[in-house]
């Protein structure tokens, strides 16, 4: 799984860190920047979370391709 940001959409809010601090970091003014990361199949669960809380929808989360 990879997580995508959409940079223009993502505000600054913060409800994915607060949801998911194991799988998204802020930057200094408190926006996403975990855009292109791959996550572990652990964390995949708290990255849904994460991307769930987004109130702007900012956050995709792509499936890896099954080989």
């Amino acid at each position: 799984m990879r997580i995508t940001v959409d940079t223009a959409r993502c505000t600054g809010h913060a409800m994915c860190a607060a949801r998911a601090p194991e799988v998204y970091q802020l930057d200094e003014l408190g926006h996403c920047s975990v855009d292109g990361r791959e996550v572990p199949p652990s964390l995949e669960g708290a990255a849904r979370q994460g991307a769930l809380a987004c109130p702007e929808q900012a956050i995709e989360l792509l499936e890896a391709p099954h080989e």
